[in-house]
């Protein structure tokens, strides 16, 4: 029994807003893919990104479980039909494609696969990948059922598209690269200008203590006391930058323990506040959402700590919907919104609302002088 929507346009359009609602890479490929399997009712989709030496740099799979492909082995590399897509325009349609002079076989592991289908997802003369899709799901009669001349159209349709979505999803990441070193490069001017006040202080502390050892001791002892507290300001202001600096760990660990272990090493960090984290029910965000609520939450932490004098920041991240809700909280001397926009010092507050309403989300700014500051975005999940 066919999945596909009743109408061929409303599953093409279905795919296509599928596609245009995310902005990451991985997100885009694994959209493609699962957008062409259910669009053309196959069993199998894959689709292979190529690299500069015979292989695939990326290969998304549809269809085929986690232990299967974990047991399938290394990506493949581009020969037979993998390679014919990535090397020639027109589509590729098969009854049957073990009988084709081109197969050369898979690994034990890998799913059986007859009929076939598959072609080149192409920016100009660019190959961006190949997109494949085996085994259709039909009612198999007396000679066969595969792939019909209509899938290789709607096919063809989804494949322009799916290079229009993979093109801006490149585009976004470079900018976003772009971004990231424009922001090391600001934090690494922070981290110099801080650290070197800090330094410079401590110095002319220590050459006064010097100086009263003999004559003051009384007094010596409190210019040493100060350069103890001195350099203890400056080892904050030191883990606190590398913390900043360091990249996430959002593909491995996930967004709720990133942004524990953040806390965590922002607690030990700031001796003067405490900082804690709440996290439960939440649900994987695409990874533009993902990287935004640690952004904001970020920043968020870096206000309460160095402008608040706050002596306790929460941080929770909550369901909400289909998508998370991220609160920061501090108890902070807090401010007049009005105020700091009319004065131009927005403490990041821009920032944040550029990271929230980039992907969909919305940011809510609390606070009022004595009665401390909360930061709350909502992504919408995906």
């Amino acid at each position: 029994m066919s999945h596909r929507p009743s109408s061929g346009l409303a599953a093409v359009s279905t795919a296509l807003l599928a596609m245009s609602r995310h902005l990451e890479v991985r997100d885009v490929l694994k959209t493609i893919v699962v957008s062409a399997r259910e669009l053309l009712d196959a069993e199998y989709a894959a689709l292979g990104v190529p690299d500069d030496h015979g292989g695939f740099a990326q290969f998304v799979v549809d269809g085929v479980g986690d232990e299967q492909w974990k047991a399938i082995g290394p990506l493949p590399r581009q020969h037979g039909i993998l390679a014919a897509m990535l090397h020639q325009a027109e589509p590729e349609r098969l009854a049957d494609v073990r009988e084709d002079p081109r197969f050369e076989g898979w690994p034990d592991a890998h799913p059986e696969m007859s009929d076939f289908l598959g072609l080149p997802v192409r920016d100009g003369d660019e190959t961006l990948g190949a997109l494949f899709l085996a085994n259709k799901r039909c009612p198999r009669v007396t000679g066969g059922c595969g792939f019909t001349a209509e899938d290789e159209e709607l096919l063809s349709i989804l494949a322009q598209h799916a290079a229009i979505a993979l093109t801006n999803a490149r585009l976004y990441e470079r900018s976003r690269e772009l971004t990231i070193a424009e922001e090391r490069s600001r934090l690494a001017h922070e981290l110099h200008d801080a650290v070197s006040q800090k330094l410079f202080s401590l110095r002319l502390t220590a050459q006064a203590a010097a100086a009263l050892v003999d004559r003051d001791p009384a007094r010596a002892k409190g210019e040493l006391q100060q350069v103890a507290a001195l350099a203890a300001e400056a080892a904050d202001e030191l883990r606190a930058a590398v913390v900043e600096l360091r990249p996430a760990a959002l593909d491995e660990d996930g967004l709720v323990h990133t942004l524990r272990t953040h806390v965590q090493v922002l607690d030990r960090a700031h001796t003067a506040a405490r900082v804690t984290f709440e996290g439960a029910g939440t649900r994987a965000l695409p990874a533009a959402q993902e990287e935004a609520v640690l952004r904001v939450a970020q920043e968020a932490l870096h206000n309460a700590l160095r402008h608040a004098d706050a002596e306790h920041v929460t941080v929770s991240l909550t369901r909400a919907g289909q998508g998370a809700r991220l609160t920061v909280t501090d108890d902070g001397k807090g401010f007049d919104p009005r105020t700091v926009r009319s004065a131009g010092r927005h403490l990041g507050l821009v920032s944040m609302r550029d990271r929230a309403g980039g992907v969909g989300g919305s940011l809510t700014v609390t606070s009022a002088r004595g009665e401390g500051t909360t930061i709350e975005m909502e992504v919408p999940g995906g």
